[in-house]
This record gives structure tokens, C-alpha cells and sequence, in this order.
């Protein structure tokens, strides 16, 4: 038997088994087609091979870091949620596929990156005691720099201009983003009926981390709670597709041992490499002080149907003290 697929992902939260939307979209799409997947759960990019998350392990192709390049290989692995899609419902996907990243993708940035009482009290809080020490003094805050650089290049100059106009009306459309996807789903347990697509896993990925935080300024999250058939649709999900894997990071399940292809027999050196992680936080951070609190990341990135839902090996990676 063929050695299965190793997908590197950031940790479970919130109710949910991943906090990244990206990461949550290809554990989502992998869960419906039934992808024999090895699934590593990590608190630190740089425990993915590729410095990146998600990032797919193959035999073939080497590491593949980009969430729609992962579910393309997935696709060519005979591992397709629209094989049975029309023509006219595979034009409806990319046109939501769209909408979502032009509508409502900015606006989740900021509402969970650069909405400040929900940055503090939330998003860095939850990194900062996730994520390994040392890397939890510095690496929240460089993702929080990449973000808002994202946010920038997707809002353009008139961010800068008149940042409070441009938000009101974001937020706008968001909600009627919501409000056409709550009006599209309608009362079909899917997007396409009975059987989940490539569509439900972005869209899901998307909406279950608004819907499952506990943030404290939660006007869009407010909108999305008040469209019930969305709320339901992310339970129901939840309930079919991850039924033993949400909440508390690192928690859900004990650690496998030797015999059942366990991390500490894949990786021999891996007491090395951890220690080699500390000295590199350690010296990140003696920078961070000479260099007047500029730190800079380079290895970040911003980020068939109608099966049963196979369950796939996974394990949990936890941080060693």
C-alpha cells in the first residue's frame, strides 16, 4: 500500500478542527471526497515542510503550499467533489468563489486581523498561547503585519485615505454577501443539493470560523447568526464531516506510539530540530531588541459526491517542553 498524502495544517479551536479558513478549506474538501490523508495538526508554520500552512506532502510532486494547488492534486488523485457538477453549476462556483474573495474575504481579515479589540482579546490570544515559546513573543505579531500588508494590497490607496468610510462600506457588503449565500442555499442541505462540492468547502471554511469565535466586537458575525439556514449548514458540517476532531487544539487525542507510523518514528531527528527552533526564536528575539522592535518573517504566506465521510489518520502534534 501507497504511502498516503501528509497535509500540514494549523491546530484545532473554537469548536473547530482548524482555525485557519485556508487550512479548513482542504481538510474540508478532503473530508468530503474521502482523501486518504495523514493529517498533522501543528502550532507553527515552521513544523510544515515548506514553512507554509497548509502545505500537502506527496510522493510525486514533492510539498504543495497553496490551498487551490492542494485540492487541483487532490482533483488529479481521482478525489473530486464536482464530478457530477453541470455546466451551468460549475459557472455558479466560480462566480461564488468570486463573490467570497472579492466581498467577504477582506472583510473576515479585518474583522478577526485589524479590528483591534478583536485582535487583542481573540486572534493574538489565541496564537500566543498556541503557538511553541519562543516563537509565541514574535510570530502572532508578524502575522498580524502580513495581514494588514494583504488587507493594503486588496483595498488599495483608498485604505490609507479614509479608512473609516471604506470600512462602513466593506462591511455592507459583506452582509449582503451573507445574505445572497443565506438566499442561495436556501433550504438544501448543500449548495448543489444533496452532495457537498468544492463550493461548500470554501464557503464553510469561511463562515464557521466567524460563526464558532467568541469575538468581542462581533457585528458581522451578528449578521451571519441572525441567517439560520447558514448557521445550520456549518453545524451540520460540523456534525457529519468532523464529528471527533473539533475544539481545543492539541487535546482531542492521546498521541500515537511506535508502532502505528507515530511522529517520533518518522522523524528520528526530531529532538534536533526543535532545539534548533528554540536557538533561532531565541536569536529572532535578541534582534527584535536591537533592532527597536522591527522583526520581518519571510517564510509566511497569507493566505465525488454524495460519499460518506471517511475518517482519515490523523494525529496531533504537540509541542515538547
Amino acid at each position: 500500500m501507497a504511502a498516503p498524502m501528509e497535509l500540514f495544517c494549523w491546530a484545532g479551536g473554537w469548536g473547530l478542527p482548524s482555525v485557519d479558513p485556508d487550512c479548513l478549506a482542504v481538510l474540508t474538501y478532503a473530508r468530503f471526497t474521502g482523501a486518504p490523508l495523514k493529517v498533522h495538526r501543528v502550532t507553527s508554520p515552521w513544523r510544515s515542510p515548506s514553512g507554509h500552512l497548509p502545505a500537502l506532502r506527496t510522493r510525486d510532486e514533492g510539498t504543495i503550499s497553496k490551498p487551490q494547488q492542494i485540492i487541483t492534486h487532490l482533483r488529479k488523485q481521482k478525489y473530486n467533489a464536482d464530478y457530477d457538477l453541470s455546466a451551468t453549476q460549475s459557472a455558479d462556483t466560480l462566480a461564488f468563489v468570486s463573490l467570497l474573495e472579492e466581498k467577504l474575504l477582506p472583510v473576515l481579515i479585518h474583522t478577526f486581523w485589524v479590528d483591534a479589540k478583536n485582535y487583542v482579546e481573540h486572534t493574538r490570544k489565541w496564537y500566543a498561547e498556541t503557538i511553541p515559546f519562543p516563537l509565541n513573543f514574535f510570530l502572532p505579531n508578524a502575522m498580524h503585519k502580513r495581514h494588514l500588508e494583504q488587507l493594503q494590497l486588496i483595498w488599495g490607496d483608498d485604505y490609507m485615505e479614509d479608512e473609516e468610510k471604506l470600512e462602513k462600506e466593506l462591511y455592507r457588503e459583506a452582509r449582503e454577501c451573507l445574505t445572497l449565500l443565506s438566499q442561495r442555499l436556501g433550504s438544501q442541505k448543500f449548495f448543489f443539493g444533496d452532495s457537498p462540492a468544492s463550493l461548500d468547502a470554501l464557503v464553510f471554511s469561511r463562515l464557521a470560523p466567524l460563526l464558532k469565535a467568541k469575538l468581542p466586537n462581533g457585528k458581522l458575525q451578528q449578521h451571519l447568526k441572525s441567517l439560520q439556514n447558514l448557521c445550520n449548514y456549518c453545524t451540520s458540517i460540523l456534525s457529519l464531516y468532523f464529528p471527533w476532531d473539533g475544539g481545543d487544539p492539541l487535546s482531542s487525542a492521546p498521541r500515537a506510539a511506535g508502532t502505528d507510523g507515530s511522529e517520533a518514528e518518522e522523524d528520528p531527528h526530531k529532538r534536533r530540530k526543535q532545539l534548533l527552533s528554540v536557538l533561532v526564536g531565541l536569536a529572532a528575539m535578541l534582534g527584535y531588541a536591537f533592532l527597536s522592535g522591527i522583526v520581518s518573517i519571510q517564510r509566511g504566506s497569507v493566505g465525488p459526491a454524495g460519499r460518506q465521510p471517511v475518517a482519515m489518520q490523523e494525529e496531533e502534534e504537540e509541542e515538547e517542553e
